[in-house]
């Protein structure tokens, strides 16, 4: 079908240019009119893997204002290749058991049945995993006096080991000065 150039493509092109290369827009298919005053441009798709889609551009003209373009779309024409519907997974896994053989079916079951109670074996806490290296979290932040606020030592009074960083970089620093030294 030869369609005659429409007075609102130069427009259309335009806005095309915008969302994708101009190299990927054909030829003006068709030019409808759904409303008075709208008018959609059709053009062939030239984009691989978007065979028989088309490049619609919705264009409006109110009066004796400019035309200007509502919208922009890459559709699907007659024959062209769209993903199936979408279905939950709900009806899709009722499907699937609907498929299976009765014992397939007693299976499954059972599957659900483990995964029940592996949700139960969350809820029991094992007091051996709430220990690492000695240190045993539930009463980590506990204290003698119950305060739930851990004791801190002076700084002078604890080993030189947990000395707050900058003090342990210091002597650091002067031991390593020492050893250059020597």
């Amino acid at each position: 079908m030869t369609v005659l150039q429409d007075d609102r493509s130069a427009l259309a092109l335009q806005a095309l240019a915008e969302v994708t290369d101009p190299a990927s827009v054909g030829e003006l298919i068709e030019v409808a009119e759904p409303e008075p005053g709208v008018r959609d441009l059709v053009f062939a798709c030239r984009l691989p893997g978007y065979v028989a889609w088309r490049w619609t551009v919705s264009t409006a003209q109110v009066g004796d204002d400019a035309p200007t373009v509502l919208e922009v779309e890459l559709l699907p024409g007659e024959g062209a290749l769209v993903a199936p519907p979408w279905v939950p997974w709900a009806e899709r896994l009722a499907e699937y058991r609907r498929t299976l053989p009765d014992e397939a079916e007693d299976g499954a079951d059972d599957l659900e049945d483990e995964d029940e109670d592996d949700d139960e074996d969350l809820d029991e806490v094992d007091a051996d995993a709430l220990e690492l290296d000695g240190v045993e979290f539930e009463d980590a932040a506990d204290d003698e006096d119950g305060s739930g606020e851990a004791d801190e030592q002076p700084e002078d009074e604890r080993p030189e080991d947990e000395q707050p960083e900058d003090e342990q970089s210091e002597d650091e620093a002067r031991r390593t000065d020492e050893r250059a030294g020597d």
